[in-house]
């Protein structure tokens, strides 16, 4: 059995959110897995301008889902978004702010701890 999920900082994974439940896995962890092929691992604190750039790109995140377990998200929620989204967000000058102890180490796959410490919450 694999030990406990390592955040990007290389301690244990913290929570993201409970309320609204967040994860691939909704158990509040940004968590992933071989069936998570978003790679959900960044704990971002979402806003305005960010469910703006994500809905013009086709992922609405604004508007719930129920049978998804999806409540819609609003400024100041906490969510694990898609490292390729928040990349993409980053480029395009519309990233949120990240919790770092709550974003799993696999993001490390795809851009540095230097990256991400210029998001930190």
């Amino acid at each position: 059995m694999e030990g406990k999920p390592k955040n990007v900082l290389g301690t244990d994974l913290c929570s993201c959110c409970f309320e609204p439940k967040t994860g691939f896995y909704r158990d509040g962890f940004c968590k992933t897995g071989a069936e998570d092929y978003g790679t959900h691992v960044v704990c971002a604190v979402i806003t305005d301008e960010f469910l703006s750039f994500t809905k013009s790109k086709g992922n609405d995140l604004s508007t719930p889902i129920p049978q998804w377990s999806f409540p819609g998200l609003k400024a100041g929620d906490k969510w694990c978004l898609c490292i390729m989204r928040w990349l993409e967000a980053v480029k395009a000058g519309k990233a949120p702010k990240i919790v770092l102890k709550a974003t799993h180490e696999k993001a490390l796959e795809y851009t540095s701890l230097a990256v991400l410490k210029q998001y930190e919450t």
